[in-house]
């Protein structure tokens, strides 16, 4: 069930905090396409495995600076001096394996050969039922199975079943506001 927010206005639970309240009603579940919005979106959902989305969301700037604006053929440049430099970057996750995945997965969104927007989209499910509480959110779905299976045989690392889910939901492949929330769409 939603909440009612600092505002007034009902919105998911983890909406109505105001620090993420704004990513809830303006970014989350809206339609995002081309390849290096979901490079970045893809790249920020891997860095989240295991954490909060609020610390992601907190240090986005830091990521975005680090990771030259997760702009596919410029991080798929980065060497090891660059994985050092990394790591010692207190504005972003210092995790070797996530940030050796996001190079790993520059490289591999250039070699697709296609649009990796164009690629993860084309898992969005024709139709998705619309939550009413939380516990109706699922962790995973057979598309984000299945565009996980697909990202892993391109190269890419740090995708499983729920991250790729979680893309499809910051990507707005699937609403999962929850029905009466502000930001469901009609």
């Amino acid at each position: 069930m939603t909440v009612t927010g600092h505002d007034g206005l009902e919105r998911c639970p983890w909406g109505s905090d105001p620090g993420l309240a704004r990513y809830h009603d303006e970014e989350w579940g809206r339609e995002l396409r081309g390849d290096r919005a979901m490079f970045e979106r893809l790249s920020l959902e891997a860095f989240q495995s295991g954490l909060s989305w609020s610390l992601i969301l907190r240090k986005r700037e830091a990521f975005r600076a680090a990771f030259v604006g997760f702009v596919p053929a410029l991080v798929s440049r980065f060497d090891e001096s660059d994985v050092e430099r990394l790591m010692t970057d207190a504005g972003i996750v210092r995790n070797r394996a996530k940030i050796e995945s996001t190079i790993s997965n520059a490289r591999a969104t250039l070699e697709l050969g296609e649009s990796l927007s164009d690629l993860v989209w084309s898992f969005a499910p024709d139709s998705h039922p619309a939550p009413r509480t939380v516990d109706d959110v699922p962790a995973s779905s057979a598309e984000s199975t299945a565009l996980a299976k697909a990202l892993k045989q391109r190269g890419f690392k740090f995708v499983g079943p729920t991250t790729a889910y979680a893309l499809m939901q910051a990507t707005g492949m699937v609403d999962d506001h929850l029905v009466g929330c502000l930001a469901r769409r009609a």
